[in-house]
């Protein structure tokens, strides 16, 4: 369980808590707007109204006693980088920023951002490979160069063994595990038999996974 500051409580920021709150992490939320932190009080821990460009006011929280601070901020880019740059002038240990667009990114992790997540970016490229593909079930980027797809078994593949058709010497591909019926089953042997009525989780290169699978 870690110590999380959430600041900026709009519909991300909503989420965001929801998601934290299940793992059961500490949240603190802070937003300048009364309604979103009413809004956002059943998955928080604590919650205030204030101004996170105050130094003042950050510093009251004490941000070196948390873990992780993230911000949120979507509607004011000029709050998001000054409440960025302020909680590393006040000792935070992690700072992970929201960013809209590549220039602002570019900004953040200039003015104290430790990691940039880009939400509508990354929802983009999902939604492109997700559904411009019958066969692809599910699509996490890990890196630049390397993804884990959830993918439908190749019709030659039926029947085959895992070992048989050897996919990590070929393409560098490991299958992590075998999807039925919304269960996965991570047990995965030399001898276990592919059958059309699941779908494999396999991670690689993403070049490796596109050749593999035609992606």
């Amino acid at each position: 369980m870690k110590n999380i500051l959430l600041v900026g409580a709009g519909r991300f920021g909503r989420h965001i808590a929801m998601q934290l709150s299940q793992l059961e992490h500490q949240i603190m939320t802070v937003d300048a707007n009364e309604e979103r932190i009413n809004d956002v009080l059943p998955f928080t821990t604590n919650a205030l109204i204030g101004d996170s460009t105050n130094a003042e006011f950050l510093r009251s929280l004490g941000i070196g006693n948390f873990d992780v601070c993230i911000v949120t901020i979507s509607s004011n880019f000029q709050n998001s980088l000054e409440t960025t740059s302020l909680l590393k002038e006040l000792g935070a240990k992690c700072v992970v920023s929201r960013a809209e667009r590549d220039v602002q990114a570019k900004f953040l992790l200039r003015n104290g951002a430790d990691h940039v997540i880009y939400p509508e970016k990354q929802m983009a490229k999902w939604a492109a490979i997700r559904y411009t593909s019958n066969h692809i079930f599910d699509y996490i980027e890990i890196d630049q160069k390397h993804a884990i797809f959830e993918v439908e078994v190749p019709e030659g593949w039926i029947g085959k063994s895992v070992g048989e058709l050897d996919i990590r010497r070929k393409f560098g591909i490991n299958i992590l595990g075998i999807k039925h019926a919304g269960k996965t089953d991570v047990s995965i042997m030399p001898d276990t038999i592919l059958s059309s009525d699941v779908s494999i989780l396999v991670l690689g290169e993403y070049k490796m996974l596109q050749k593999c699978f035609r992606i």
